[in-house]
């Protein structure tokens, strides 16, 4: 390695620092600190991700409970300790050994515990795709076992320092010996059951419910369960049809990167800060390069009845002013973008968990369409729910305080004032199940099974939707469905057995009371040999 490569890493080091040191001051600036629970635990999720956080805790735990326990043996009579029965009581040269011994167990069992892990992390990338790996890496009990071997590990080694001749008082520090005696045995129990975790981690079921589990917390996060009447009354506003018409300053990018997160109440203050509106045209998960167009500030008129003088009514939004230098400035804390795609409240990230693991098991290589097949299934259950839920409103208003301190009971009778401050994009059903079931479509159009999945995917959704658009939808993918069978699908006979199926599909999605009957897809041929039993027992 030369002088430059070594002053380039040296560089990008210190820019990662810079850029570290950056977010932390973000998250604690005043104007944040409406964000701050999202932001905690964005930084939350940061630590978990990392494969050091648990097992430095745990080495942590071990430097402080070794000088802890010799000193409550220091204080501890001896006597007292050789009643009981499991408490070690040999010499020094015993302890000695004993320690010894624990302490270049633990660690050779921990390499093999990192041996293991790094297999199979290797195998789930090539299998279930490199975007799952961070679900391996998170697996708390993989970083707790390996935290407890290690942390073992500094505790013998400091516990073996303090171990001194017999004929020094309180040489041997009995409770602390006995303490690693027992976190020995429990290290090798959780040896067993880091085996058997590992065993049941790896398969595809159980990966796959994992990341249905984890779209279905971010269905439930953006998701509501019913609906918010306050708030389809302040997305009457008459701004909601009048801002696209104001003056509007396109808002650039900060830098490139995936869009990770967008900090509402951080934008909302920001436009009420400068007398606007602010429209995001990118949503969550999207790739913008430096300086791309992302969305626009729209400035109110002067004339404007929300305008006031900040020293008038503080809680209502001040005369327009255009962006300055603060303005980007502080919309860059609005924003977090990463170099890559990781974990966050992305649902469209959840759902292509699971349809990268269907793609990769339709694969010449893989072979295993039935994974496919359970891929479908639970992106199905996904589905479903978010269709039954309420979607989030691309309307963000920002409430005086003196309207949020009034009672429920006068904010029903009595219109709140509500001043549009944000519009975010908001995805479609559509276009979830465009990027999800869609994009499985694409690759299983000469299976049959997965498109006969597919097809039985589109009825249990219909069991969910709640207007014809969805209505709508499933027909369209239903069609396409068909479509990709009749034009890929080898024999004329699995040909006709889809367009059979799809056909009923069709008709029972149709059907106003699909919702309370039952659907079961008979074929032509089964038909025949059902009539030609009934004939023969008749």
């Amino acid at each position: 390695m030369n002088k430059n490569d070594g002053d380039s890493i040296w560089t990008r080091t210190i820019n990662a620092g810079q850029n570290r040191l950056k977010q932390f001051t973000n998250l604690w600036s005043i104007q944040t600190l409406t964000d701050l629970p999202d932001r905690l635990n964005n930084l939350w999720q940061w630590l978990i991700g990392s494969y050091w956080f648990i097992p430095t805790a745990c080495v942590i735990v071990g430097i402080l409970l070794a000088p802890l326990l010799v000193a409550i043996d220091q204080h501890f009579d001896r006597e007292t300790v050789k009643e009981i029965s499991f408490a070690f009581t040999g010499d020094d040269e015993a302890a000695r050994a004993i320690m010894t011994a624990i302490a270049g167990a633990v660690l050779g069992v921990a390499g093999t515990t990192f041996s293991i892990t790094i297999a199979v992390l290797s195998m789930a990338s090539s299998q279930f795709g490199p975007r799952l790996l961070r679900n391996f890496l998170t697996d708390t009990p993989n970083q707790f076992v390996l935290g407890a071997f290690i942390g073992t590990f500094s505790y013998s080694l400091l516990v073996l320092k303090s171990i001194h001749k017999s004929d020094v008082a309180f040489g041997v520090p009995q409770l602390a010996v006995t303490f690693a005696i027992i976190m020995a045995i429990i290290c090798a129990l959780l040896l067993v059951y880091f085996v058997q975790h590992m065993v049941h981690a790896i398969q595809a079921s159980h990966v796959i419910q994992n990341a249905s589990n984890d779209a279905i917390a971010n269905i439930y996060y953006w998701y509501n369960d019913r609906c918010d009447i306050q708030h389809q009354r302040d997305a009457e506003h008459h701004d909601i049809e009048q801002f696209q018409n104001w003056p509007a300053m396109p808002i650039y990018s900060p830098n490139s990167g995936y869009l990770q997160q967008i900090y509402l109440e951080s934008l909302i203050a920001l436009s009420q800060d400068y007398g606007g509106v602010v429209q995001m045209h990118v949503n969550l998960g999207n790739y913008v390069t430096d300086k791309n167009v992302i969305g626009y500030f729209y400035q109110r008129p002067a004339s404007h009845p929300n305008n006031r003088q900040r020293t008038a009514t503080p809680h209502l939004a001040i005369i327009p002013r255009a962006p300055d230098g603060l303005f980007w400035q502080r919309l860059a804390g609005c924003l977090r973008l990463e170099q890559r795609l990781a974990h966050s409240n992305d649902i469209a990230y959840s759902l292509g968990q699971m349809t990268e693991i269907a793609v990769r098991a339709l694969s010449p290589g893989i072979n295993d369409p039935k994974t496919a097949v359970n891929c479908v299934q639970s992106l199905t259950s996904c589905l479903s729910i978010m269709m039954r839920r309420q979607p989030p409103s691309p309307y963000h208003f920002h409430i005086p305080q003196s309207d949020t301190d009034d009672s429920s009971e006068t904010t029903i009778k009595q219109k709140r004032l509500a001043i549009l401050a944000l519009v975010t994009h908001i995805p479609k059903i559509s276009d979830f199940i465009n990027v999800s079931l869609g994009e499985i479509r694409r690759y299983a159009a000469a299976d049959l099974m997965v498109l006969k999945a597919l097809c039985q995917a589109m009825v249990n959704l219909n069991y969910a939707r709640v207007n014809s658009a969805q209505q709508q939808t499933l027909l369209h993918e239903l069609h396409l469905i068909q479509r990709a069978g009749e034009e890929n699908l080898n024999y004329q006979e699995l040909v006709d057995d889809l367009v059979a199926m799809c056909e009923q599909a069709k008709q029972f999605i149709l059907d106003k009371d699909a919702q309370h009957k039952h659907f079961n897809y008979v074929s032509d041929f089964e038909a025949d040999i059902r009539q030609a039993l009934q004939t023969q027992s008749s």
